[in-house]
Formats: C-alpha cells, structure tokens, sequence
C-alpha cells in the first residue's frame, strides 16, 4: 500500500485495518500498564538518507538513556546501509549523532530512562535533519474498524474501539462517504453517525483523534469494505417505540429486559443450518444484528436495562460504548468457567446512582455457603442431581441504584438468565430458589447498612420458565410445596421434600404475554419483570409484537428482529 504524506502529517497503514495520520514533528512514549516497559514511535524521513519510515521500539523503562539511543541508532542505520547499498561507505553516516534533550540541555546518557520521561519535562528527540518533540503518555489509538454490515438509518461506530490515555467518548471523531473511495465528502462530526438513504451504495470514511484534555494523539483513519446498504424496512420495535417517545418522569422508571441472542450460540453451522434456518444468514451475523439491537434499545428511552446472553466482546465494543454515550452506565456479570457470555445491567446515570454491584456463579457457592444449606440438603439426596448442577455456570448479576429523584429510595436490580434445557424444570426452580434466597439475604444487609432509606426489587430475566411452572409461582404466591411437578421433571433426578418459600411480594410488570420467546421449535412465556408490590406500581407496560409481525418472517430471529426473544417494557412507579 502507498504512503501518503501530505504538508507535515503522514498516513501510514497498521495491518491494512486502519491508517494513523502522524504529525512529523512528534514522537510518542507512551508507558505499558502494569510492566516496566514503554513504547517509543515516531517516523523519521530523511530524504538525502533514503529514509522514509515509521519505527516502534519497545524497551525497558529501567534502562540507561545511553542504551536506548544506541538501539534507536542501530535500528535506524540498517535501514539506512540498505537504502544506500549503490552509495559509497564513505557517504554512509556509520553514527547518526542522536541526542535527546530536555529543556534544550542534552540528557546525560548514565539516566535512566525513568527519570527522563516525565510529564511536564520538555523533551526534544534529535536526528539528522529532523527535531521530534516527545510526547509523553498521549492519547494513542491501538485499534480502529468499521463493521462489516452497515445498514442506511441505523446507527454506526467503530465495531472496535481500543486506546490508551483516552475513551470512545473523549475522542474526535470525523465521518466521510464517498461513492467510489474518492473525493470524500465529510457528513458527521458525532460519535455516532445514522447514514440516510441517500447515502446507500456510498462507502464510510472516519477519521479519529484521541483526545485527554488537551492533549491530541495520532488520529487514526479507516475505511469500510463494503457499501452502506438499504435497511429492513419498518421493523416492529419502531411501532413500540411510539409508546417510549419520551423519556419517564419524576418518581418513574423505565425498565427493560431482553436476550439479545449471544452470537456465541448464533455463529454456527447449526444455528444457520438448522435452529435458525428460516433466517437469511446475513441477518443472523452479529455485525447486522447489533445494529437493530442498538436502534432497538435507544429508542425505549429506558432508565433500567437488563440484558442476557451478553457477549463479553459485544459488551466491550458495543453496548457499553454506544450506551455509555447516550447516557447509560452499563455492569457486566460474565457467566462462570470459560463461557464468554453473560448478564449485564445498565442505568440512566442522571436518574441512578451506583452503590454497588455483585455477581454469584451458583456452581462456586451452593454447596459450600451455609445461606444455602437448606435447599442443598435435599439436593445432595441425588447424586446425579448433584453433578448436573455443579455442571451449569449460571450466573445473578445484582446491582444497588439510588434514586437522584428521590435519595430515599433505593433500587436493588437483579439479573439472571436460567438453564435452558427441555427436562431442567426442577433445576431452574432451584436456581430460582438460589437467587431468591441470596437476594434476601443481601436486602437484609442492605437494611442494615442504609437504615433510613427504602429498598424496593425489581428481578429481571430470562427464566426459562413459562408460567404454569414453579419458579412464577414463587415468586407470585410465594412458596411452592414439596410435591409440585417441577420437582419431578427429570425422574433419575428428582428433588424429594423441599418447599421453596419466599418473603417479598412480587408480580410479573408486563404480566404473562403469549410470547417472550418465538421460534419455529418452541414459543412461549419465558421472561419477566418481577417488582415489589408493596413498594412498586406499573404505570404502563409496552404493547408486544402482534403474531402477525411475529410470523411475517416465518419466527425469530429475522431481518426485522435481531433475537429469538421480545423485549419486555414497564414504566413503574414509587408509591
């Protein structure tokens, strides 16, 4: 790929993904997290050497000045013996006389490197023909790319995002179209950039700069591969947004929880192949679904989201980035062992404030902690119950919320999403009765530590659970007796003699609706939001897809909806 320079910045390309655009006066140390290393680039272009040419050193923070200039000596003459090879040796610089200063006073070579590279020194880096100066610990951009899928009135941002001494939100950012990669045309100065459908059939051009204060980094350019293309039409969550057009009022949150379809399930041949075979592939790529999932969810204007299979990298690059910027505080909970999805939890920053957040694995607690003795006393009855539970990583994401309308009342969110399996009716009761058991608990330490405020629960999730079973009906009743049929749902291994009970009055916010999850195998009932009823009331709960829209495509997922499950919406109230 050619070079491009252009008055005194160059463009250069890392690993053909991005370009940095360097000023040619700077050099970049920038310090390693957690090592004792640094990084030290700059590009050095010297025409009368032959040299033009961007170099990285990384070394040892505790190392002599006069060792680090002589590797930045060394690795700049190879490069010059063999740009020059048809040159004399005579002609050849065998010392470039590299001298680094602070202040204008050379540095005396026995300094160690640490005691040089310190913010607020002014420190020059000399080359023949060329004066850097050093820029300590700038805003720097490792990684910058554009996704793959870019649909005309959805919203776009780098699919990924990661730097050093700088966020997503303290960035610059500037966006470019252009039909054939050619006479770019700016469009957008804002973090998120929502393409019109003239621009269909345009490729997208962003240049960023990392910014700390008022300190500016390289900026970074990338290019998309692929054109912007024609969205899916009117999907059926615009239609509900009409009921979200306005953000809650005073004393009123709103609340929502979603599977959003980890692509860690949805990435398969089998999904593609088979589950989901009804469904275009291009629809069920993570890069086309996160865009409607984003649309999706800002355009509830929620306080409180609750999301499930939540994947570790779609947190990091996506919703918490994307959602950060509009406003909203996002908690993350993976699940146990290797499984790199989770639960995570996200807030209005100027309606909550955080306390504080925990996250228990079932398997790593519940046949060890006393607060479950009871429930494990019956499990352990059934050995083969006992090793198919300790088995499954499922996780409960909790998380504390003052109200800045009211700082008397505190929230207390909790966030699961139970076993899924067809025979498992007996262990997500169980882990239900995990959950509520640890939830108590922690509302009674809570008591404890804020005597003089009111805590309310609202429990959100992906339950796996339709509501003629167990699990609704302890938390709606509040107890389920020893004999009840999920007990049994797997004979080899049933639990024997245990009544559940719990003592906090709940009901389902959006009640029991035909549908919470829609597939061409299976649809039922299988989430909720479950509030405190003597604390809570539901001011309003957000119409769900009609089966029509749900059968349009055949089921879900499809290209007008990115998960095989419905969004479940309430506005609630304090009482």
């Amino acid at each position: 790929m050619l070079l491009k320079y252009v008055g005194n910045i160059f463009y250069y390309p890392n690993r053909l993904l991005h370009k940095y655009i360097f000023k040619m006066d700077k050099a970049y140390f920038r310090r390693i997290e957690e090592t004792e290393q640094f990084h030290f680039t700059f590009r050095y272009t010297n025409k009368d050497l032959k040299v033009d040419r961007q170099f990285n050193f990384t070394r040892q923070i505790s190392e002599p000045v006069s060792v680090f200039l002589g590797r930045l000596n060394t690795n700049i003459e190879k490069i010059v013996i063999r740009k020059n090879k048809k040159k004399s040796s005579e002609n050849i610089p065998t010392e470039l006389n590299i001298k680094l200063r602070i202040n204008g006073e050379d540095v005396l070579e026995n300094k160690l490197c640490d005691e040089v590279f310190i913010e607020g020194n002014r420190i020059n880096l000399s080359l023949p023909g060329q004066m850097f100066d050093v820029v300590i610990n700038s805003p720097w951009i490792e990684t910058l790319a554009l996704p793959s899928s870019i649909l005309a009135t959805y919203p776009v941002y780098p699919s990924k995002f990661e730097a050093f001494h700088t966020n997503f939100s303290q960035s610059k950012f500037i966006w470019y179209t252009s039909k054939e990669k050619k006479d770019w045309m700016e469009v957008s100065k804002n973090h998120i950039f929502e393409p019109q459908n003239n621009l269909v059939e345009s490729y997208l051009k962003l240049i960023c700069t990392p910014i700390n204060n008022d300190v500016e980094g390289p900026s970074v350019e990338v290019e998309s591969n692929d054109k912007i293309q024609a969205g899916p039409g009117v999907c059926p969550f615009e239609m509900r947004h009409q009921f979200t057009r306005y953000r809650s009022w005073k004393n009123v949150f709103r609340i929502v929880t979603y599977n959003i379809l980890a692509d860690l399930y949805c990435d398969s041949d089998f999904s593609r192949d088979s589950l989901y075979a009804y469904c275009p592939p291009y629809a069920l790529q993570l890069d086309y679904r996160k865009q409607l999932i984003l649309k999706e969810l800002m355009g509830y204007n929620a306080d409180i989201i609750c999301l499930q299979e939540v994947d570790r990298k779609v947190f990091k690059h996506d919703l918490q980035p994307f959602l950060s910027f509009i406003g909203l505080q996002g908690e993350y909970a993976i699940k146990g062992g290797e499984v790199a999805e989770g639960v995570a939890c996200f807030f209005r920053s100027n309606k909550f404030s955080l306390l504080k957040t925990d996250r228990i694995v079932f398997c790593e607690h519940i046949d060890k902690d006393p607060l479950f003795s009871y429930i494990w006393s019956k499990v352990v009855e059934n050995p083969k119950l006992v090793t198919r539970i300790l088995e499954l990583k499922t996780t409960l994401q909790t998380v504390l919320l003052q109200s800045t309308d009211n700082e008397n009342e505190l929230l207390f969110v909790a966030n699961t999403h139970l076993y899924f399996h067809p025979d498992a009716d007996h262990i997500r009761l169980l882990q239900a009765g995990f959950a509520i058991t640890f939830i108590q608990n922690s509302l009674e330490t809570i008591k404890k530590e804020y005597p003089e405020k009111r805590i309310s629960l609202v429990f959100c999730g992906d339950f796996n659970s339709i509501p003629d079973c167990g699990i609704y009906k302890l938390f709606t009743t509040g107890s389920v007796p020893e004999d009840f049929i999920d007990y049994k749902s797997n004979a080899e291994e049933a639990v024997k003699n245990l009544k559940l009970e719990q003592n906090i009055p709940l009901a389902s916010a959006c009640g029991t609706p035909q549908f919470t999850n829609f597939t061409s195998g299976f649809a039922d009932c299988l989430d909720y939001i479950f509030y405190q009823t003597n604390n809570l009331k539901v001011t309003q709960v957000v119409p769900l897809p009609s089966n029509e829209e749900l059968t349009q495509n055949t089921a879900l997922p499809s290209i007008v909806f990115p998960s095989d499950h419905i969004a479940l919406i309430s506005d609630i109230q304090w009482l």
